[in-house]
Order: C-alpha cells, then structure tokens, then sequence
C-alpha cells in the first residue's frame, strides 16, 4: 500500500538550474519531475509535492538540430479561423526566451488546475542575478547529469 503524505508534511525545497548551453527538450524534462515531485520517495500523482525550480541564464539555452528556426508552437484564439503560429525564433527576437522553456515544461506537465500549481513553482530569470538567494536553493548541475545534456552549436 503506497502511503500517502500529509500536506502538513511536505517539504518543498528550492533548486537553482543554469540553462547556459542545455538542450531545451530534456531540461524541460527534468525540470517537469522536480516541479511534480517525482524524485521524491513520496510522490503521489494529486498532491503538489514538487520543489521550486529556479533556471537562470535562459537566454543561451540550446536545440539541437535545426529546431530553433524550424520548430512551430500553436495555439487558438477559439473563433474561425484563430490559429496562431509561433517559433523559437521569434520568441527569442521578441525577448521572450523564458517563454520557450515554459512552454516545454508547461506541456509535459498533465494538464489540470494541479499542473497550473506546479508551474508557478517555475522561476526563470535571464543572466545569473535572481531574487531568491533568501531561500538558499540548491546547485543542481544539469549539463554533468548526463553528456548528452550539453548543446554544442
């Protein structure tokens, strides 16, 4: 029988990421399971058990491939006709790089009013200057994680 954890309980820790030459994709990834607590011993699928997820220098996160110019995000308006289309791009031009990985991270996430919980739990800020150093988050270092991790373009 899985035991399940009180709210009283939980624990949400602070994790600082830096972005700088990271593939978009699988640091969306790993920051989806920090943000729902699936690296948790006490994860339960409906309750917020997520940690706080800082990312910094989000201005030089990278795609491999061809993505940043080629890849599409959707969306619509609702009325005929509506559909928009964005890219990587254009949100990068428009100074919207935090936009790119909040969009990855916010789609891996299952949808629900739990999942819009856990992506306020996603702080991104670009440069290394970030107003959280009060709570004295933990240094995760995502490009040693795994080599495959780091962009080189």
């Amino acid at each position: 029988m899985t035991p399940f954890i009180k709210k009283k309980d939980i624990k949400k820790d602070w994790y600082i990421i830096n972005a700088e030459n990271a593939a978009v994709g699988r640091l969306a990834s790993y920051i989806s399971k920090v943000l729902r607590g699936k690296n948790k011993p006490t994860f339960n699928e409906h309750i917020d058990n997520g940690d706080f997820v800082i990312v910094t220098n989000i201005e030089k996160i990278k795609f491999t491939g061809k993505k940043f110019q080629n890849k599409k995000y959707y969306k619509h308006t609702g009325h005929p006709g509506g559909i928009k289309e964005t890219s990587p791009l254009m949100l990068s031009q428009k100074n919207k790089s935090q936009d790119i990985l909040k969009l990855a991270v916010k789609r891996m996430l299952p949808g629900g009013p739990l999942a819009k919980k856990q992506l306020t739990k996603l702080k991104i800020y670009s440069g290394d200057k970030h107003p959280h150093d009060i709570q004295k988050p933990k240094l995760i270092d995502f490009l040693k994680l795994n080599k495959k991790n780091i962009v080189k373009n």
